[in-house]
């Protein structure tokens, strides 16, 4: 290739990065906006309820659960996959947990590590049909959709099992001491700070270009007012619920596998064009069993938070609740082409489902009123994103 062409293709590399850099804060902003619609109108439609302590409280708990999955299932579109089983195998998972803990009496750590395996070794039968026997994902977890809810009432006997005990309790019912999250926070946020000086000033050593230094210093203030507001807020009711310190630490911690190691950039290499990853010699087959094994043990997390709260393990539990993984994964951005999607977005797209159930509930929506409107939004998301990609 000639020095031309390689100054060419150098250049439209970096405006193609400018443009999907430029693409995603738009996206972000969006995102804010939207939350910030949805905030306000439901506080004026329930006449403030929508935003108490106590209200805050609860949808961040419902938050947790569909973000979790939300997590395992950006990193299955990205590759350009799909599982439509998680809400089955969620139910299943939480049905296990349940029967484990009320007609086993296991020890918590004993149901806990059995949950999350069985998690993981279903993810990998998904992924090894997908990977290397080459059936399509949609055929291979919607089959996975009717097999996984068929052993759940099958080994429930299609009754629920409850009551769990107060040890399972503890995963999706209990809070954080008040001065144990303030301490956490502030030293995350230390941490978090530390760091990115660190890479400013390793940029500067490199003589790479960095944000104005006022520009930093008011998004970081913007960033430390809304952690400790929001402690602050959950504090005055009973504290930081646990299923949400979960999902916060799964977060960060996929956001960082998704964008700082060479698994992460293995995935968005596969999503965006797998003959060009398998030729540049990416293990194709064994990066998306590792996603869906990954997706799994997400879902397994979830489970066990799911039948916590719930107190039961229900045959009912986890219905259509890949709609909600899925739909907050559009809305946060992700392309169900492949290639494009953040963590951080798909989270954010799950705050904005929950934010809808929990403000409609309050309202007393209808229940079909709320799946038509859910519905709706999840044809625009993705009606903008073929729109996108087409101006593109």
């Amino acid at each position: 290739m000639s020095s031309q062409e390689t100054t060419i293709n150098s250049t439209t590399n970096k405006v193609s990065l400018m443009s999907n850099l430029k693409k995603m804060k738009l996206q972000v902003l969006v995102m804010f906006a939207a939350i910030a619609v949805i905030m306000l109108f439901f506080y004026f439609a329930t006449e403030g309820s929508y935003l108490t302590p106590r209200n805050i409280s609860n949808l961040l708990r419902q938050t947790a659960i569909t973000g979790i999955l939300a997590i395992g299932m950006v990193f299955v579109i990205i590759s350009a996959e799909i599982d439509l089983s998680v809400g089955s195998m969620m139910g299943l998972l939480g049905g296990a947990a349940a029967i484990m803990d009320v007609w086993w009496q296991l020890p918590l750590p004993l149901t806990i590590v059995l949950t999350l395996c069985a998690g993981f070794l279903l993810g990998l039968w998904n992924g090894w049909w997908v990977a290397y026997r080459k059936v399509p994902s949609f055929i291979v977890t919607l089959a996975g959709l009717l097999a996984f809810r068929g052993i759940l009432i099958g080994i429930t006997g299609g009754s629920t099992v409850a009551p769990t005990t107060a040890d399972m309790g503890i995963i999706g019912q209990s809070y954080l001491p008040d001065m144990f999250s303030l301490i956490t926070t502030v030293g995350a946020l230390a941490v978090f700070f530390a760091w990115q000086g660190k890479l400013r000033k390793t940029r500067t050593q490199h003589k790479l270009s960095n944000n104005p230094v006022t520009g930093d210093i008011f998004k970081f203030g913007l960033i430390a007012i809304f952690a400790l507001g929001t402690v602050l807020l959950l504090n005055d009711y009973r504290g930081v619920p646990t299923p949400v310190l979960l999902l916060v630490v799964l977060m960060f911690a996929a956001a960082f596998m998704a964008k700082k190691t060479a698994f992460g950039r293995r995935i968005y290499a596969i999503g965006g064009n797998l003959e060009a990853s398998r030729l540049s010699g990416i293990n194709v087959e064994r990066t998306k069993l590792s996603v869906f094994a990954i997706n799994g043990l997400l879902v397994g997390v979830a489970g066990l938070i799911l039948a916590s709260r719930l107190g039961a393990g229900s045959p009912s539990a986890g219905n259509i609740a890949e709609l909600d993984a899925i739909a907050a994964c559009v809305i946060g951005g992700t392309s169900l082409a492949g290639g494009v999607g953040t963590v951080f977005g798909a989270v954010m797209g799950a705050f904005i489902m929950a934010s809808l159930d929990n403000g409609m509930s309050m309202m007393d929506v209808p229940t079909y009123w709320q799946s038509i409107i859910k519905g709706s939004i999840l044809l625009l998301a993705v009606w903008m994103d073929v729109a996108s990609k087409k101006r593109a």
